[in-house]
C-alpha cells in the first residue's frame, strides 16, 4: 500500500477522492488524513489564488511527513462581486468555516441582484507534492447563486449554487451526481494520471 497524506481534516474531502480513485480504477493508495499524523505547523493560507494556496498546503504536508501529499483549496466566485469571495470563501462573514454566516451574507450582498447577474462558479485547485514532482490542476463548475437555500447535502455554499443546467442546489445531489460534476470531482480526475503515478 503506497500512503497518501491528504491535507485535510474533512472527513467528506477524503470520502470524495476515494470515490474518485475508485471511480477510476486506481487502487493501492492508503489515504490518510492530518488527524493520522503527527501535527506539524501549517502555512496560513495567504496566497492571491487556489492554486497558490493549494501548492503551499501540500509542499507543508510533504516536508512534515515524507508522505506524497495532496491539498486543494477551492471557493466560490460571483460574477457580481468581481470574483469574490474567491480565497476568502471559508471565512467570507469573518470566522473560519462558519457555512450558515457566510451563505446568509453572501444572498444579503446578492438581494438586489437580478436572476441574469447571478452568475458564480466553484473553482477547486489541487497540487500533489511527492519531492521535487509537484502538479497542481483546476476543476470549475459553473453555475447561479440562487434566492433561498435548500438541500441539507454537502457543505459550504451547496445550498445556495445551482449548477448550470439543473434546477437543484449542490445540497440537493447525491454524492454521485456531484461527483461527476463538482469542481474538485473535475480537478481531483485530472490529478489521476500523477496519483496513479505513485504507485
Amino acid at each position: 500500500m503506497t500512503r497518501l497524506l491528504v491535507a485535510s481534516r474533512n472527513a467528506k474531502k477524503l470520502a470524495e477522492l476515494r470515490r474518485v480513485l475508485d471511480g477510476a480504477g486506481v487502487s493501492g493508495l492508503q489515504l490518510l488524513s492530518l488527524a493520522d499524523v503527527p501535527p506539524y505547523d501549517e502555512a496560513p493560507e495567504t496566497g492571491a489564488t487556489f492554486e497558490e494556496n493549494a501548492l503551499a498546503k501540500a509542499r507543508d504536508g510533504f516536508a512534515a511527513t515524507g508522505i506524497a501529499c495532496v491539498a486543494d483549496d477551492s471557493g466560490l466566485t460571483v460574477d457580481a462581486l468581481n470574483g469574490m469571495p474567491g480565497v476568502l470563501s471559508a471565512r467570507w462573514a469573518g470566522t473560519h468555516g462558519d457555512d450558515g454566516a457566510n451563505n446568509r451574507l453572501l444572498l444579503a450582498q446578492l438581494a438586489d441582484v437580478p436572476a441574469a447577474r447571478r452568475g458564480a462558479a466553484f473553482v477547486s485547485a489541487c497540487a500533489l507534492v511527492d519531492g521535487a514532482d509537484e502538479t497542481v490542476v483546476r476543476g470549475v463548475w459553473a453555475g447561479a447563486i440562487a434566492r433561498v437555500p435548500s438541500g441539507v447535502g454537502g457543505f459550504g455554499y451547496d445550498p445556495i449554487f445551482i449548477p448550470e443546467g439543473s434546477s437543484r442546489s449542490a445540497a440537493e445531489l447525491s454524492p454521485a451526481e456531484k461527483d461527476a460534476a463538482s469542481h474538485r470531482g473535475r480537478a481531483l480526475a485530472l490529478l489521476v494520471p500523477a496519483l496513479r503515478a505513485l504507485l
